[in-house]
């Protein structure tokens, strides 16, 4: 007789796009050299979770050429779960970042038509999403297709776990509008979205308010909701209980890019060990001050112990 494949049960898993990262520290019409790594926000949580000890996987679709083999080796050696890493059509996407001479990362893109950009409902429902621990999805890898936010709101709708909704708007992606859409399909099934003030919640909900950001995601149905807001820490509701997380203090700021990402994976794998909320979004906040002393999303991640050292009191609700 033929026996049953097991399921697998992951921790945390994360469906999105990895990318090829070219970085340098000239701004973009100067610069001439460049180092070669691998980001984009589905990576940073992935290599973030995995990092603070939760076992994870990435569901994603690469190119069938040399930068998707060394992405793989490269996520694998960060201790990502790589078997539905899978081969689809169109290349791995890539972006490339540099300087501009304000200080600030400028940053341009090169995934269109890429392989992750081809996801679809399937290629979810064949991997761990619907059974893992905690499930996180963004609204980046739901603006790159048609087919890829048909995925996101199908495994959010089919989770048996905890869902971690990352809003992450991008303009150059997409329209507020079909963001927002998205947005409102998939917070009833979220345990927690997450989404910066003002930036996401101006463009999806029409406010910069932190509280009247939280009122109208718990309208929308999501039944926690974290509003990060920079220096000043993140509100969380927990329900109908607010808790006001102060930020931490970065020990070394090196470049900012992927410290939400951090924040995210560092969440989902204190969620993913039985953690409270408040517990997870004070994980976030340490992860993401660390990660500012790397270069690029997964320059700098932090273990667990790591944050546990950096943690303060206990948070009490508000």
């Amino acid at each position: 007789m033929k026996q049953q494949k097991k399921k697998v049960r992951m921790d945390v898993v994360v469906a999105g796009e990895p990318l090829v990262e070219f970085s340098a520290d000239r701004p973009l019409t100067e610069a001439e050299t460049f180092r070669l790594s691998f980001s984009g926000d589905a990576l940073n949580v992935a290599v973030a979770a995995a990092a603070a000890g939760a076992r994870t996987a990435l569901v994603a679709l690469l190119g069938a050429d040399e930068f998707g083999e060394r992405l793989k080796r490269f996520a694998a050696g960060h201790g990502v779960d790589t078997r539905w890493l899978t081969v689809g059509p169109g290349p791995t996407g890539a972006y490339v970042v540099g300087a501009d001479p304000s200080g600030e990362r400028a940053f341009a893109y090169l995934r269109q038509g890429s392989a992750a950009s081809r996801l679809t409902p399937e290629d979810l429902a064949a991997g761990p999403a619907g059974d893992a621990r905690v499930l996180v999805l963004s609204g980046i890898t739901a603006a790159l297709s048609v087919s890829c936010d048909r995925a996101v709101r199908a495994a959010a709708a089919t989770a048996t776990g905890q869902v971690v909704y990352d809003a992450n708007f991008r303009a150059r992606l997409t329209g507020p509008e079909a963001a927002a859409d998205t947005l409102r399909a998939v917070a009833p099934c979220a345990a927690l979205v997450k989404l910066s003030a003002p930036a996401d919640s101006l463009a999806l909900l029409g406010t910069g308010d932190p509280e009247e950001t939280v009122r109208r995601m718990r309208r929308l149905g999501a039944a926690s909701v974290a509003v990060t807001l920079g220096a000043e820490g993140v509100l969380l509701a927990e329900g109908d209980t607010l808790h006001e997380i102060p930020a931490v203090p970065a020990p070394v700021v090196v470049d900012q890019t992927g410290a939400g990402d951090n924040f995210t994976g560092a969440l989902a794998a204190w969620l993913a060990r039985g953690a409270s909320l408040p517990e997870a979004v004070r994980a976030g906040t340490a992860a993401a001050s660390l990660s500012l002393a790397g270069r690029g999303g997964t320059g700098r991640v932090a273990a667990a112990a790591e944050i546990e050292d950096l943690l303060g009191d206990p948070v009490s609700g508000g």
